[in-house]
């Protein structure tokens, strides 16, 4: 049977969602809790392949077992096994056609921007940091080019696996509340640390050293050394992944809240 688990961790306790030799990831310390549940080792699949430091609210994971548990003794059994910073939050049986990647059909992002002159103390590895004053406006209004379909070559790393750089995106929104700019992406799909240099462009626009018209000229121009650099990992959040309706998945994603009080 598939067993499909909705997960939330804190990426700045691992080096990243993909296994590694070092054993130092978020699906290494899945594995092994999950195994010891269904007393054999397990192989995750996963909706995305966060990178270090990335956190998530709402990532998706599948495994196959014949081993037989009920949906909480799979959460509740899974999270004895873990440490406090990756805790499962639901749990469900799908049909062996489903594919946590493959079947996604769009995915969300929010980056938590703390701008002010003084760093986050409290809040490190949690938020990014942006001491100089940034014009959310501004930021909200060169965002608007980024809707639609189009090549996101100039803000794909290099080493990006993706088959392609076109992708669908449905929507982007910048807003402030107080000392906290939040960007939240909504897509198809993303191409490789696309998120983090997507904000490391509106914040060139915020600050202004580019225009708004900059940010289009740069997505036409599809050249990722005309882009800005890619912004630290700390304020990024996997908080959404959807599926059709037909799937009857129980997380329906977490939306990290704008922060008004420390949260660690």
């Amino acid at each position: 049977m598939r067993i499909v688990l909705g997960v939330e961790y804190a990426g700045n306790a691992f080096e990243g969602f993909q296994s590694q030799a070092h054993g130092r990831t978020v699906q290494d310390h899945l594995e092994t809790a999950i195994g010891h549940i269904a007393a054999h080792p397990v192989r995750l699949h996963c909706a995305g392949r966060t990178d270090a430091g990335v956190h998530a609210t709402a990532q998706v994971v599948h495994f196959d077992t014949e081993s037989v548990r009920p949906n909480s003794g799979w959460v509740r059994g899974v999270n004895s096994r873990l440490s406090s910073p990756v805790v499962v939050r639901w749990a469900t049986e799908a049909g062996d056609v489903f594919h946590a990647r493959f079947c996604a059909v769009s995915r969300r992002y929010r980056y938590i921007l703390h701008n002010s002159p003084v760093r986050p103390a409290l809040l490190a590895g949690r938020v990014g940091w942006f001491h100089p004053p940034l014009d959310e406006t501004v930021m909200a209004d060169a965002a608007r080019c980024l809707e639609g379909w189009h090549d996101f070559s100039a803000f794909r790393a290099a080493g990006c696996q993706a088959k392609s750089p076109v992708k669908l995106m449905h929507e982007v929104r910048v807003q402030r509340t107080g000392d906290y700019i939040v960007f939240d992406f909504w897509a198809n799909a993303f191409l490789h640390h696309m998120v983090r240099n997507l904000v490391g462009a509106l914040v060139y626009v915020g600050k202004g050293r580019h225009s708004t018209a900059w940010l289009a000229e740069v997505l036409a121009a599809r050249d990722r050394s005309l882009a800005a650099l890619t912004f630290p990992a700390d304020g990024l959040y996997l908080c959404g992944v959807e599926y059709a309706p037909h799937w009857s998945l129980p997380g329906e994603g977490r939306i990290i809240a704008v922060p008004r009080i420390p949260f660690v």
